[in-house]
């Protein structure tokens, strides 16, 4: 009998445009937990798909336990034991929880769904794993930690034993990801096999045993992660050393771009507001970072002042105007550039191409209209020269329709449109989601850049490395209230949690 639960033999993918997968060999051992590493756009999740059932290879061989296999759909993989979390939840908005779970495997006798024993497996389920959820909750009103919880459940109920986790981190804070970390051990050591897509070195560092690293559609190679380090790794990746540390000059700053003045947002899921009396200032020349655990109140506060949602009270001014009340294209021309937390949502219109979407703020200027005609041939200079200063992969260049991108590619698009964009205030959420080290180090450079050309720069991270490396001051929420200003010089990452955690807060 074979040592492989799967091998993926000689698989090639192409699209218009791009050879996804060229010729590419992936063996997963029997309980190991193997790491698929690459930049974005290396083919890791068209290669997943190709072993889920949702995109057919060209040409190359699945085998499960040495034999054959065809795997024409998802129903296929999952008769196999093939379960997958993708980087892009698949659950239904409006359904609960339980709904999710059971949803194309529903028990049922007669026709008659069986709720109350499928409840009952869920919540035991739940307690196992120690991925607690309320199986009534509405997936849309759950925070996106919980939604994952979700879709770990939906292949535990399953009862699959091969587990594919396509950036299962991107959307998590840190003590989600140590949660995270701890349950794919759990499965390891129940003999559970686990294919583990990521663009974190410290990830594949601290629970992988293996790791196979792609390159522009093709396998570099397969190294034991014992053996190895994350130079090395980054190396094989991007082929090429890669700064961990941040460059950056010692802030000057200037006059404030922005002001916000006892803000208090509503919550749209409890009674309490979810932003509350919030005060700080962001001037030309630094970067500012709002740190704090999810759903601490800055999605609502950066919805507040990007325009998203309306505040209840308080002010908010931009380079000397208020825009409490503006809209956004008003904010827009005002000076705010806007890298938005949900890239789908509120970055790009997935089905409009690349060109069209790296003009959506700008596309009523002179330069790309003229008497309301969109000047298709400025539209497109102006799509290429981003794509290759940003380098964003995409099949078609700018034809390329948005939906078809990598997440890390759209994530590139969005961040060029920004940046390049005429701005006094870069508004940046979670800018690094989902991307290779490669493109963080671009970005972190990017940022420092527009901070050093003298525009101020608000970031919102929960990634604590980004947070001390990448700022300049450091203001903590913590349930909707700044509980700490902190000087990354002065300050350590254990303090910071204390602040992030509610126990410890400066009262001034």
């Amino acid at each position: 009998m074979s040592e492989y639960i799967i091998e993926m033999l000689n698989i090639t993918k192409e699209f218009p445009g791009i050879l996804a997968n060229d010729n590419i060999t992936l063996r997963l051992k029997k309980g190991e937990i193997h790491a698929l590493l690459g930049e974005n756009g290396a083919g890791k999740s068209t290669l997943m798909s190709i072993l889920f059932g949702l995109y057919q290879a060209d040409s190359g061989e699945i085998r499960k336990n040495g034999v054959p296999v065809q795997i024409r759909n998802p129903n296929d993989a999952n008769a196999l034991g093939i379960g997958m979390v993708h980087q892009h939840f698949k659950l239904v908005e409006i359904f609960t929880v339980l709904e999710n779970i059971i949803l194309g495997v529903e028990p049922n006798k007669l026709g008659f769904l069986k709720m109350k024993e499928a409840r009952e497996k869920v919540m035991e389920l739940s307690e196992k794993y120690g991925l607690r959820v309320n199986p009534d909750a509405v997936i849309e009103k759950i925070s996106v930690g919980m939604q994952q919880r979700v879709e770990i459940l939906k292949m535990l109920f399953r009862e699959n034993e091969i587990l594919i986790f396509d950036e299962p981190t991107a959307v998590l804070t840190p003590q989600e990801i140590d949660e995270l970390m701890e349950i794919m051990r759990g499965f390891n050591k129940e003999g559970k096999s686990i294919l583990f897509i990521t663009h974190k070195l410290n990830e594949i560092m601290a629970v992988a045993d293996r790791c196979t690293v792609l390159w522009k559609g093709k396998c570099v190679g397969t190294v034991e992660v014992k053996n190895t380090s994350k130079e090395e790794l980054s190396r094989m990746m991007v082929g090429r050393d890669v700064s961990f540390e941040v460059e950056k000059k010692d802030m000057e700053p200037g006059d404030v771009v922005l002001s916000v003045r006892n803000l208090t947002v509503p919550s749209k899921f409890h009674k309490k507001n979810a932003v509350r009396n919030v005060s700080f200032d962001v001037r030309a020349g630094e970067i500012v970072c709002i740190a704090g655990i999810d759903g601490n109140g800055q999605t609502e506060l950066v919805s507040a002042i990007t325009g998203l949602e309306r505040p209840s009270g308080g002010t908010i001014t931009l380079c000397g105007k208020d825009i409490t009340r503006a809209n956004i294209r008003t904010r827009s021309k005002t000076g705010m550039s806007h890298i938005p937390e949900d890239r789908h949502k509120h970055g790009l219109v997935l089905d409009y191409t690349l060109e069209q979407n790296m003009v959506l703020q700008r596309y009523w200027e002179p330069e790309f209209q003229n008497k309301g005609f969109i000047k298709k041939r400025n539209v497109r200079n102006y799509a290429e020269m981003l794509i290759e200063k940003y380098d964003v992969r995409s099949g078609q260049g700018p034809l390329t329709i948005a939906r078809s991108m990598s997440g890390g590619n759209q994530q590139k698009a969005i961040i060029a449109r920004e940046i390049d964009k005429k701005h006094e205030l870069l508004v940046a959420v979670q800018p690094t989601r989902g991307l290779d080290i490669g493109a963080i180090e671009y970005i972190h450079k990017q940022l420092v850049a527009s901070r050093d050309a003298g525009k101020a720069v608000l970031l919102v991270s929960l990634e604590l490395d980004e947070v001390m490396a990448v700022s300049d001051r450091i203001l903590v929420i913590y349930e909707g209230e700044i509980v700490g200003e902190l000087d990354p010089k002065k300050t350590t990452v254990q303090e910071l949690g204390l602040y992030m955690s509610g126990a410890k807060r400066d009262i001034a």
